[in-house]
């Protein structure tokens, strides 16, 4: 992909030089010089051409990718979506009520619970340096002996260490990290797309290689402070979402 124009970044500015990426990035969008379905320059061309490190690009694209700007292909790359204007007004909804795994009938399986670095663009997501230890957490979501669900959790380890012990089979993360760390969950951005599952996904879900899949992202904040990234993947009619909303005053 040739580039026509050259922005640069100014590593004067006070402003982060994530912004001043995703800011460029953006304007090439909104000013149709990537049309939708244009698939955007690799993260090694990116770097070059801004001279910034891995890290910057991936935050730029992923806040791309959140605000509607963008979409991820698995083994395809990156592209311009046509972006879906937000409409309405505010709503807020009950946090523990929109979690997958919170649906009755549903049984868990811890399937890992410990210690890991950022791998792929996990870092970038919890806006964590790619050397800091994080917690993870998978699950395994079950209902009458089928699998549904696989959820990935991930949090910064130096939050609460100490949930590493906790039992977690019975217990909502949210209300551990509300009521044993005093975290509360102030705002939750989520994404909903459609995947294509890894190998082993689909072997843990019982479904072919390569079989589509729903994907919930899920962004958890404490006072605008990113406390935890969930992944989950969902088995397609394994999980039924009803979400009812309030009109804020």
């Amino acid at each position: 992909m040739i580039l026509k124009t050259m922005e640069t970044i100014d590593r004067d500015k006070p402003k982060k030089l994530y912004v001043q990426v995703f800011e460029i990035l953006k304007a090439r969008i909104e000013s149709n010089e990537w049309p939708v379905g244009t698939q955007i320059p690799v993260e090694e061309e990116l770097c070059k051409i801004y001279a910034v490190s891995k890290a910057t690009i991936r935050l730029a694209v992923l806040e791309l990718v959140r605000q509607g700007y963008l979409i991820r292909r698995q083994g395809r790359g990156t592209f311009v979506c046509e972006r879906l204007a937000s409409k309405g007004p505010a709503m807020s909804a009950s946090f523990k009520a929109i979690m997958p795994e919170n649906e009755p009938g549903l049984a868990t399986r811890i399937m890992a619970q410990t210690v890991m670095m950022p791998v792929d663009d996990v870092g970038a997501k919890l806006n964590i340096p790619d050397d800091k230890h994080l917690i993870y957490i998978k699950r395994l979501s079950v209902r009458e002996n089928e699998p549904v669900m696989i959820q990935e959790s991930f949090l910064p380890h130096s939050l609460c260490p100490q949930l590493l012990r906790d039992e977690i089979t019975k217990t909502s993360l949210l209300d551990l990290l509300e009521d044993k760390y005093e975290l509360p969950i102030t705002r939750i951005a989520e994404n909903f797309d459609v995947t294509e599952l890894s190998s082993e996904e689909s072997k843990q879900l019982g479904l072919p290689a390569g079989a589509a899949a729903l994907l919930l992202e899920q962004h958890f904040f404490s006072n605008d402070r990113q406390i935890m990234y969930v992944r989950s993947v969902i088995k397609p009619g394994g999980i039924r979402f009803s979400i009812e909303f309030n009109k804020n005053s």
